[in-house]
């Protein structure tokens, strides 16, 4: 019996060392891949009914255990949908042959890392097939409140390529300096032309043909204007007649005094604001506040005019995104406009190594891994997002071809003790001859 466990042991002593040696292959292999987690073998020792006087070898059995909440390190690339992240957390990625199935059922796996580009579709993959999921943004940017502890809400991230945006303008600052000589008795009251140009709600260049008519008295100086704004996209219409009074005391000389509105938009006086209902959209107008420096002034004898500072830009096309330390995907189109078009989230389990492990470096959730929640980027016990970003293999190479040693040669010793096993039992068989 004494002899039968040995040679037990001494088996059960290759099978083990062979599955070290399988994860040592393995850990080796996949050095060079990105995302990759180490796997090892622990050795765990068996114990039988022992004899009085005896003793039976119980042998080893092994488990395998792949650290999963290791990290390796970030390195650069020059792809910005090339996703790390500088912490805990997995980016939620789904099957390609989910998406393509149409069925709307989308599976989600887990990746600590990816290479992410547009397929024929426009939809983030890779090239092996895990397709990035996300929350789709608002129009405006913003990302509706989505639930942290289901995957539902996710979708496939999908650019579109072709995709145009108009930008219009809703802001537009005034700096010009009317003459207060025009404004004397002897003056001949004609008005003093601008324009400014604007993009409407369609992307289209507009302008406003903007006068500015001193009041010429009988004597002495009026210090007063009409402001008119003529439309192009109203028809030439005008949508504005304002009268302006200029400052004369110390101090506060040849600044904006009053706004009295004669038909338009009203005056904000608090922020010096005109507001205008233009034919291409709604546009604020910055004056100037009456009684602060800035904006519109009376000064000398010379019409002066600043370049017009205004928001919005005509139609332009997608050029690349890019996405930033929160998960906020960004489009950028070719006018300089960025706007988030999705949000990918960090999803964070209490028992990272309880994932279940797949292929192509994904892992699932699983009872063991616990509960999920789907955090925003940086929030929480969650790492940022980064762009342009791998995160390499876990694996020590030098430490695994240590350890490669130390495996071969604990096999070949439980090899010699199945051969001394061997001629015992020989020996035991030629005393009977």
């Amino acid at each position: 019996m004494t002899i039968s466990s040995s040679l037990n042991a001494g088996v059960a002593g290759l099978n083990v060392n062979a599955t070290q040696l399988a994860t040592i292959a393995d850990n080796i292999a996949n050095s060079g891949t990105f995302g990759y987690k180490r796997a090892s073998a622990d050795f765990h020792s068996m114990v039988t009914e022992q004899t009085p006087g005896t003793y039976s070898a119980g042998g080893v059995r092994a488990t395998t255990t792949r650290f999963i909440d290791q990290r390796g390190t970030l390195v650069s690339t020059n792809n910005p949908t090339d996703l790390a992240i500088s912490g805990s957390g997995f980016l939620p990625v789904t099957t390609a042959a989910a998406v393509n199935s149409g069925s709307g059922e989308f599976p989600v796996d887990l990746v600590t890392t990816g290479s992410f580009r547009p397929d024929a579709d426009g939809i983030l993959r890779t090239r092996t097939g895990e397709v990035l999921m996300g929350w789709p943004a608002n129009l405006d940017g913003t990302i509706p409140n989505f639930p942290r502890d289901s995957f539902s809400a996710l979708e496939p991230v999908r650019l579109n390529a072709n995709t145009f945006v108009s930008d219009p303008t809703t802001t537009m600052e005034l700096s010009v300096n009317l003459p207060a000589t025009a404004t004397d008795a002897s003056g001949d009251g004609s008005p003093y032309t601008m324009t400014a140009e604007y993009f409407d709600n369609l992307g289209i260049s507009q302008s406003f043909d903007i006068s500015f008519t001193p009041t010429v008295p009988g004597v002495g100086m009026s210090n007063e204007w009409t402001l008119e704004i003529q439309d192009t996209a109203s028809g030439g219409a005008v949508i504005g007649e304002y009268v302006l009074t200029f400052d004369t005391a110390p101090g506060n000389a040849g600044n904006l005094a009053s706004v009295v509105v004669v038909s338009g938009g009203p005056f904000d006086a608090g922020t010096g604001t005109l507001a205008l209902n233009a034919g291409g959209g709604p546009i604020n107008m910055v004056i100037g506040a009456p009684g602060s420096p800035g904006g519109m002034t009376q000064l000398s004898d010379s019409f002066a005019l600043s370049p017009v500072v205004s928001d919005g830009s005509p139609v332009s096309e997608l050029t690349q995104v890019e996405v930033d330390a929160n998960g906020n995907l960004h489009a950028i189109y070719g006018s300089g406009i960025t706007r988030i078009i999705y949000q990918i989230p960090v999803v964070d389990v209490p028992n990272v190594n309880g994932l279940i492990s797949g292929s192509n470096q994904t892992y699932t959730v699983s009872p063991d891994s616990g509960q999920f929640f789907l955090w925003d980027a940086g929030d929480g016990p969650t790492g940022e997002v980064i762009g342009f970003a791998r995160e390499e293999s876990t694996t020590d190479v030098a430490a695994e071809l240590t350890q490669l040693i130390e495996t071969q040669r604990a096999y070949s010793s439980n090899a010699k003790v199945i051969q001394t096993v061997d001629e015992m039992l020989q020996e035991t068989t030629n005393i009977k001859r």
